[in-house]
């Protein structure tokens, strides 16, 4: 079972559809790329205080390590127990970043995919959103080319 809160950027468009497209869903839980590749992760997802902290981090360790003549083994160890510390926290990074950036928690949703997930989040968000219908006139204007050659009848019913 998966579970994922949802974001809400700030001021989303007024349409429903067009602010579902812009919805984010963050995975609870701990993330592998996170743990394994963190510096990238972090800069994916521009998480730039988290990056300048893991580097102050991982700089602290190697110091400490070449002053105090700590084995390079051990100094491995601890690089990759921060990395796994960064997996363990990397879904409340991503939701303190995108808090810190304005963007609204909407709740959280459970599942067995991410699609399904997403299928359950929208059955209940979408009734309770508005419904912003198309300018009228606009959606049924239609262009007649002139009548002298190219498409003659274009725009017109049958039988007219």
């Amino acid at each position: 079972m998966q579970s994922f809160t949802v974001h809400e950027p700030p001021d989303p468009p007024s349409d429903r559809v067009d602010r579902a497209e812009r919805l984010v869903f963050v995975k609870e839980g701990f993330v592998w790329a996170a743990a394994l590749f963190t510096p990238l992760w972090l800069l994916v997802h521009r998480l730039w205080w988290a990056l300048l902290g893991y580097v102050g981090v991982v700089a602290a360790i190697q110091i400490v390590g070449y002053v105090g003549g700590i084995p390079q083994g051990w100094l491995a160890l601890m690089g990759s127990a921060v990395g796994i510390l960064f997996g363990f926290e990397a879904a409340s990074l991503r939701q303190w970043a995108l808090e810190q950036r304005g963007w609204q928690s909407l709740g959280s949703v459970s599942g067995k995919t991410l699609e399904e997930c997403e299928r359950r989040f929208f059955e209940d968000w979408l009734p309770s959103q508005p419904l912003i219908a198309p300018p009228t006139g606009s959606a049924h204007l239609v262009r007649r080319p002139e009548s002298r050659g190219g498409w003659a009848g274009f725009g017109r019913l049958k039988g007219a």
